[in-house]
């Protein structure tokens, strides 16, 4: 009977998040004056598809959690606990955003919730230990959050701490040389009692405070050469401690926010001519650029060593089809470090090729909401902040999710929102904060125009 159960909720989970989508379309419709409907109907609807998604992922869960008793309806009470937690944290902060966020943006909200939501389903099928540390990440960083608008009302005028955001970023980001922790080949952590973390992930938030700070005057071509000369020196920092992923992201990063602030067509193509010299040559000097580029041409070059994710990556994705084994019937712990590099591939092969296409629309609308508050703007400060950190956070999603297909080499980057890490979720929530300031804030200043 729950075998029955399981195979039938995989269709159930496709129509909630295709059902989802749809209305944060119709949303953007009525924002573009193309239906009368009340823009807060589709955002309900979202939001009780996000329910009935996360109740019945966590029944399913807590059921096989419980080692599948003799009795039907035994249920494991941790599991069940931990899905509970999940919507208070939904219903509560939920409430809580709307109130210190005035006037923010439903739509990008709804996106969060969704990914925390599969985020916190897939860790509690992979690892329950994980989950549960998440959900304390979960909280710490939209308390974080809310504290964002009260930071800057208290600090006000951003742009003024140029030199503070560039060297604080240099010197977490070269502490690892020095004081760095090995983990999974690289010595990119630093570690302080028990807690362990990238400091590239917070350097992120205070590099692109620094180009938004930079990019925001009229630069001339002898004003970029000190902001580029330092660009490059945070990707140089950023190879050398083999962390890939994150030097793409800093580099494209800044090429979008470049381009967008000079409208030079020419700068930004002659950046990505020394990007790709500058790949060729990390290819030469770098054994592990190069190793990163073998597996990605050939995994089963070491389908027994370090082949050996990126392979069981590609079954886990391809098996299963259109609507995946069902949550609980697939065997995804055969991926290495898959609750922290490679959920994606979990999500594809329990819930199917479907639902992972529209995990990534959902990500897509994440990504046209931050374009859309970045156009919306009228100071270029902020319009090159919410454009920052949505190009930072899509080239991360991109590289992730393009690893685990093996579209392009596996980085090592976190899925944001789904992947566990504590400083990783920490960080892009606090990206996501100041692009809902900027939107909140103008369009408060918008309706005070209008009165």
């Amino acid at each position: 009977m729950f075998e029955l159960l399981v195979i039938i909720s995989r269709y159930f989970f496709v129509f909630y998040i295709s059902y989802f989508l749809w209305q944060g379309i119709v949303y953007i419709l009525i924002e573009r004056g193309m239906s009368n409907t009340n823009p807060s109907l589709p955002i309900k609807k979202q939001r009780l598809a996000i329910i009935f998604t996360h109740v019945k992922a966590f029944l399913i869960l807590a059921y096989a959690q419980s080692g599948q008793g003799e009795s039907f309806g035994v249920f494991n009470i941790n599991t069940l606990m931990l899905g509970f937690l999940w919507l208070m944290f939904f219903l509560t902060f939920g409430y809580l955003v709307k109130s210190v966020y005035k006037n923010s943006c439903d739509l990008l909200w709804n996106g969060i919730f969704f990914l925390t939501s599969i985020g916190t389903i897939i860790l509690q099928r992979l690892s329950p230990t994980l989950a549960s540390r998440q959900m304390l990440w979960l909280f710490l960083a939209f308390l974080v959050m809310l504290l964002i608008p009260f930071g800057i009302k208290t600090v006000r005028k951003l742009e003024e701490f140029e030199l503070v955001y560039l060297f604080v970023g240099l010197v977490l980001l070269s502490s690892t040389i020095f004081f760095g922790v090995e983990m999974f080949g690289a010595e990119r952590w630093l570690q302080i009692g028990s807690f362990r973390f990238q400091p590239s992930e917070p350097v992120t938030f205070l590099y692109i405070f620094y180009l938004a700070t930079v990019f925001r005057k009229n630069l001339d071509f002898k004003g970029l050469i000190f902001p580029s000369a330092m660009a490059v020196l945070y990707v140089l920092i950023l190879v050398y401690q083999r962390n890939l992923g994150s030097a793409l992201i800093f580099f494209m990063t800044y090429m979008i926010m470049m381009y967008i602030s000079t409208g030079r067509l020419l700068l930004f193509g002659a950046g990505m001519g020394l990007f790709a010299l500058g790949s060729v040559f990390s290819y030469h000097v770098f054994s592990h650029v190069r190793i990163r580029v073998a597996i990605w041409q050939n995994p089963w070059v070491e389908p027994h060593g370090i082949g050996l994710q990126i392979i069981q990556s590609l079954f886990a994705v391809g098996t299963w089809g259109l609507f995946g084994s069902g949550l609980t019937r697939g065997v995804p712990g055969f991926v290495p470090v898959i609750e922290r590099d490679l959920p994606f591939a979990a999500i594809s092969e329990e819930f199917g090729a479907i639902f992972a296409f529209g995990l990534i629309g959902i990500y897509i609308m994440i990504f046209y909401r931050g374009v859309h508050i970045a156009l919306r703007v009228r100071r270029r400060y902020h319009s090159l902040l919410a454009i920052g950190f949505t190009a930072a956070l899509a080239f991360q999603t991109f590289l992730i999710i393009g690893g685990t297909i093996g579209f392009v080499p596996l980085t090592g980057v976190t899925l944001p929102f789904i992947s566990y890490g504590g400083s990783s979720f920490v960080t892009s929530a606090m990206m996501i904060g100041i692009i809902q300031w900027i939107f909140a804030y103008y369009n408060k200043e918008d309706k005070g125009d209008e009165a």
